[in-house]
């Protein structure tokens, strides 16, 4: 991950020989195709912005055009009032130079205060495309991406663009606007000195070449870093349970420190190499402007320049270096802006959550479900299939009970049927139309699931259960509370309906959570109902609250039930007995039993 790092002081954390010879070709172009690529895409969010954008340039332009004219009026002064002692008109010139750098002030305060807005705008733009895309995303690209490195994306690398835009690109410009002036104006007045100020240029560049080529790898590798340390932080902060169940924390803690050396290794040799940047540039700047005085003097001693020029000349050779050292400070903030722009541009990327086809419900869904030989098996993997060649039926209100093994297959055929993914082989028919012929909104809002750990999200009591249809009145939350034996706990919370529940719901019981699951899945009124193992690891006398909840919520509704108690199965109406991914029975219970197969045997074996 960090081979481009070696050690922190031994060594230069850069790439091999050998590495840098292979990539030095092929990488080459490709790294400025995303750097177009991805300036680009940032050009675009601009938008509705971009008149505002070309005044802000104007006004650059204006800045740098009265920057230039401060030290040429200083100069005139100097050769035309003081050295002939003749002050005659000198306050006019005195007022007009006063009114450059009021003009400049302001012009400044202007650019500035624009290009904030037009940077919140952007960032605001990007920052709500890409939390809207997450949206949109399937359940296999969060399978495969850590959570809070995603977290990292969404802030920090934002960030780091808003940042960049907010100061680097007015900053850019002005540079190069200032540069090119100073440079127009300089060689007018005096070639030779200018060749002198110019002498600093190769210096520079050559200065700067070294250090970026290292800072904008390190850079990259930072960003990375940062992303993979806050996903550890997000699953260690959501895991803490767990961690301490089985006393890992030493293992966290060491995994941590890893981590953490590897991102301080990146940001020390990415911070001391940017930090030779304005050590270079102020040695070089001062050995010119020594250079310029020293050589100047000797020309006005001479008289081939006036005073005024030299004085104009030593201005405008900090003006000309100034610049230049402002362009190398901001160019690894630019390359750290583009390294955090493309990594979130490439989540843009990813191929979103689509539905080929429409379905249009003329009537509402009754609730028929049909698996026709489905077969799946997760993106990725090299393992066998998932579930294999499996085939069944379930009527319209019935209740199916899913039975078997950890790892059976269980889970998968809820996920299939919400159309979490897609199955690789065979049809899953709803009231005879294939789910894959159906929008994913469609399929999922005639559907409730009712899952072992229930999410409760940080928000009223209210608003839990509202979740599962945002436009319910109170009395229907009333209504769906008192139907999932959740009102009489509710009412006892301080604020009853409006209790604000913190994100893992820490404050009420699991059985009580599990009520308001309920309660979601009542009010969202669906037509199939999906329950994975909803009354593990309750106590009994919750558990018998729970049991008459899912008894209202399943009347009348197809339901598939996860469950190793043996209430849920006994009342079933379909028992599908799940072995290594394949349906190896089905029945009723009694069929089942009077079979004395599988089912029948791990019946025997539950009640020993």
């Amino acid at each position: 991950m960090f081979d481009a790092i070696r050690r922190p002081f031994g060594h230069e954390p850069i790439l091999t020989k050998e590495d840098l010879k292979k990539k030095k070709d092929d990488k080459k172009t490709e790294r400025a195709e995303n750097w177009k690529s991805t300036l680009l895409k940032i050009w675009r969010l601009v938008d509705e912005q971009r008149f505002l954008l070309i005044v802000v340039l104007a006004l650059v332009f204006v800045s740098s055009a009265l920057a230039l004219l401060g030290p040429y009026l200083i100069g005139f002064i100097i050769d035309e009032y003081i050295v002939p002692q003749s002050f005659n008109g000198m306050g006019i010139v005195v007022l007009w130079l006063i009114v450059v750098y009021i003009g400049h002030s302001v012009s400044l305060y202007l650019q500035n205060f624009w290009m904030v807005g037009i940077a919140q705008q952007v960032i605001f733009r990007m920052r709500t495309r890409l939390f809207s895309h997450l949206q949109r995303l399937p359940v296999t690209f969060f399978d495969k991406r850590q959570h809070g490195e995603l977290m990292s994306r969404m802030t920090n690398d934002i960030e780091n663009v808003s940042s960049t835009l907010n100061t680097s690109f007015i900053q850019v410009f002005s540079s190069i606007l200032t540069l090119t002036g100073t440079a127009i104006v300089m060689l007018t007045l005096s070639p030779l000195l200018t060749l002198l100020t110019l002498i600093i240029i190769p210096l520079m560049y050559i200065s700067i070449q070294w250090i970026t080529k290292r800072t904008g790898r390190l850079y990259k590798e930072q960003q990375k870093a940062i992303g993979e340390l806050n996903g550890m932080i997000e699953e260690t902060i959501s895991g803490q349970k767990i961690i301490k169940a089985f006393s890992q924390e030493p293992r966290v803690m060491e995994e941590f420190r890893e981590k953490s050396e590897r991102l301080r290794r990146a940001g020390f040799w990415a911070w001391t190499y940017a930090g030779f940047i304005p050590k270079v540039m102020n040695f070089l700047n001062n050995g010119s402007f020594a250079i310029v005085a020293g050589v100047g003097g000797i020309l006005a001693l001479n008289g081939s320049v006036s005073i005024g020029v030299i004085v104009i000349f030593t201005e405008y050779s900090r003006q000309f270096t100034r610049p230049l050292n402002d362009l190398a400070n901001q160019f690894n903030t630019v390359l750290s802006a583009i390294a955090g722009a493309e990594r979130v541009f490439s989540i843009m990327d990813e191929t979103e959550e689509k539905d080929d086809q429409v379905f249009n419900v003329e009537k509402k869904l009754e609730g028929e479900v049909i698996f026709d030989r489905v077969s799946f098996k997760y993106e990725g993997t090299e393992e066998d299939w998932t579930i294999r060649d499996v085939s069944f039926t379930v009527g319209i209100g019935q209740t199916a009970a899913l039975v078997g093994a950890t790892g059976a297959g269980k889970t998968t055929i809820m996920q299939l049927l919400a159309r979490f993914y897609d199955a690789n082989e065979g049809k899953i028919r709803l009231d005879g139309t294939p789910i894959a012929d159906m929008p994913r909104e469609t399929l999922r809002k005639q559907i409730a699931f009712v899952l072992q750990d229930p999410f409760l999200f940080e928000a009223t009591v209210s608003d839990n259960i509202r979740y599962g249809k945002l436009d319910a009145t109170d009395k229907e939350v009333v209504e769906a509370a008192k139907g999932a034996n959740a009102h009489d706990f509710i009412e006892k919370l301080p604020n009853g309906y409006d209790t604000i529940l913190t994100g893992d719901g820490s404050m009420i019981s699991q059985g009580q959570k599990q009520l308001l699951s309920i309660a979601r899945a009542l009010i969202a009124d669906p037509v199939i109902l999906l329950l994975d193992e909803a009354t593990s690891s309750i106590d009994t006398v919750t558990e018998l609250k729970i049991q008459e909840a899912l008894e209202r919520l399943m009347a009348g509704r197809t339901s598939f039930v996860i469950a190793h108690r043996l209430n849920t199965v006994r009342k079933a109406d379909l028992v599908l007995v799940m072995e290594m991914g394949e349906l190896v029975e089905s029945g009723t219970q009694q069929q089942l039993l009077d079979k004395g197969g599988i089912y029948a045997n791990m019946l025997a074996d539950a009640q020993l």
